[in-house]
């Protein structure tokens, strides 16, 4: 097993991972920025490395600075939790290059999946489902317009590099195509270097299934089980649940099927997750997400695993735990993300001081919190605060646990999602499981 741990990340994951690093007896080591200086992740490590200013780019983003991090502090495995370098195929080459474990997939993996245009090539040509789209290696405008005129509308253009819906334009209308062409053009070389662009059929309403993969070092494959991330704003999911609720069972087979093809197709190690798009009894692949998932923890919650461990003992060269057999599903999970933000200021982020941070706490909820009262929310990351995670036996005890937990959260000094989430939780789309990616659409619109 890893005896030391260093966290290349912040926040609520940050501090999650440490809390199973410590039940394993690993030494964990936290870095930091200098907006995180006294931060709940850095109070809660054994040890604490600076590694620049607030800018994501000079500190969480700096791979030199880590790897220095780790190499002062000893580190003998770094474990990248998500967003920031996650998905970073030079980070983890540059991991396994300093002598340093990377705690997740090699960077073949990370690569094989980081261009939307390869994967869904490769996804096509292994035989699993894809949406009819173009992703050709000709990339002029007037090209891709001609191109997205046989398609069809409605389409969405995407970035090739891009990731958590950034840069994603939905086009619906043939005069829309040129500006929206140009403009996700732009957008794609000045947040991710890369111009290439990838065009798709636009499904209006689908469900947004995904399925947990695992594999280690000797070729074992399991996954475990599906969840529902249909509940999204601006393609950033909000409320996810396992299993997924509502789905007949020969999707379901389907879909988990086509997950494990996708994973021994590229070779892939330690926790991932495959995403499709649902739409009736059509499933189509949408992409992999090479890390741990913000949403792990509903699917820790129906199998009664730790997903972390799992993937620290995988990075130790040990076999998975358990065989497909041995894995069961019980009960229901339902997550909610609370984020720093104002829903009545079209959820602008809601930096500043937590006057006061009181979680849920009762039986069968659990919290992942990166904040406490008395801490500062910063404006330079991402707004997500902590998790509130229910689990019971069925879909509706489920529900109402959570009603529950959001009713007594008290929060003074920033504003939080809490009353959309109360929304969500009222909703009978939501209720009936009948959810799909336009759900929140459709609440905020009629002011929720």
């Amino acid at each position: 097993m890893i005896k030391s741990l260093l966290v290349a990340n912040r926040g609520e994951i940050a501090c999650r991972i440490f809390r199973t690093a410590r039940r394993l007896g690993v030494r964990t080591i936290a870095v930091f920025s200098d907006a995180d200086s006294n931060a709940r992740h850095v109070r809660e490590a054994d040890e604490a490395f600076r590694i620049g200013p607030a800018a994501p780019r000079e500190s969480y983003l700096n791979i030199e600075r880590i790897l220095e991090a780790a190499r002062v502090t000893g580190a003998e495995a770094i474990h990248p939790g998500y967003g920031f370098l996650s998905e970073n195929s030079h980070f983890a080459q540059a991991c396994v290059d300093a002598g340093i474990l990377f705690v997740g997939p090699p960077a073949t993996a990370i690569a094989a999946m980081g261009s939307k245009i390869v994967a869904k090539a490769r996804m096509r040509a292994a035989g699993v489902p894809v949406l009819p789209g173009y992703e050709g290696q000709r990339q002029d405008l007037e090209h891709l317009e001609r191109e997205a005129l046989g398609l069809g509308l409605p389409l969405i253009i995407k970035p090739a590099a891009g990731g958590g819906g950034k840069g994603m334009r939905i086009v619906r209308e043939e005069g829309e195509i040129g500006a929206a062409l140009a403009g996700a053009r732009r957008l794609a070389e000045s947040a991710f270097g890369d111009s290439t662009l990838l065009l798709e059929r636009y499904l209006p309403a689908p469900r947004h299934i995904e399925v947990q993969v695992f594999a280690d070092t000797h070729g074992h494959f399991v996954h475990l089980g599906d969840r529902d991330c249909s509940i999204q704003r601006r393609h950033q999911k909000l409320l996810e649940e396992a299993p997924a609720p509502a789905l007949p069972d020969e999707v379901r087979s389907r879909l988990r099927a086509a997950a494990l093809l996708v994973a021994r197709e590229i070779g892939y190690v330690s926790a991932g997750t495959v995403e499709f798009l649902c739409d009736g009894s059509e499933v189509y692949f949408m992409e992999m997400n090479t890390r741990l998932q913000v949403e792990h923890t509903v699917t820790e919650a129906v199998t009664g695993l730790d997903l972390v461990e799992w993937q620290l003992r995988v990075a130790s060269g040990e076999p998975l735990p358990l065989s497909q057999d041995d894995i069961r599903l019980r009960g229901h999970a339902i997550e909610a993300r609370v984020c720093a933000e104002d829903p009545e200021r079209d959820f602008m982020p809601s930096a500043g001081d937590l006057r006061l941070l009181q979680w849920p706490s009762a039986e069968s909820i659990r919290v992942d919190a990166g904040f406490a009262t008395g801490d500062v929310v910063p404006a330079s990351y991402d707004s997500l605060l902590g998790k509130v995670i229910v689990h019971a036996s069925t879909r509706e005890q489920a529900l109402k646990r959570m009603q529950r937990a959001l009713d007594e959260f008290i929060i003074g000094g920033i504003r939080t999602n809490i009353p959309l989430h109360q929304a969500l939780l009222r909703d009978p789309e939501v209720i009936e499981g009948r959810m799909s990616t336009r759900t929140i659409e459709r609440l905020v619109a009629r002011g929720f």
